[in-house]
């Protein structure tokens, strides 16, 4: 079984537009728990969920913003290290989303392209 405990860094998009965000994944047998911080006002939220060989679903509630539950499903790779699929909130709004494990450089320049969003309210790849 795949172990996906660790650090992601993903993007999900609604309306067209990404948001990114890093997620801190800790996993006991099947089952997923965590937190996500994005990339944007909605800020922190918490997660749980499952995998089922390479069927990942959980469901993302925020600590201050938006209190309808968001449903994630997705598949993750044969190797372990990324994940794609959708997103719901209940009948309202949907988009896609992905996520890679994190490396000590991809988190680095996360939080770099993060700082700079956050200066000038524009992302900037790194």
């Amino acid at each position: 079984m795949a172990d996906m405990t660790g650090i992601w860094l993903g993007t999900y998009w609604q309306w067209g537009q990404p948001t990114r965000f890093e997620a801190s994944l800790v996993q006991g047998g099947n089952t997923l728990d965590g937190r996500i911080l994005d990339d944007g006002y909605l800020g922190e939220a918490c997660l749980s969920g499952q995998l089922d060989g390479v069927q990942v679903e959980f469901t993302k509630r925020y600590f201050t913003t938006s209190p309808s539950p968001i449903c994630y499903t997705g598949i993750l790779s044969e190797d372990g290290t990324y994940v794609r699929g959708h997103w719901q909130i209940g009948p309202f709004d949907s988009g896609t989303w992905e996520a890679y494990r994190a490396s000590d450089l991809m988190v680095a320049r996360f939080n770099d392209a993060a700082a700079t969003s956050s200066s000038n309210g524009e992302y900037s790849a790194a």
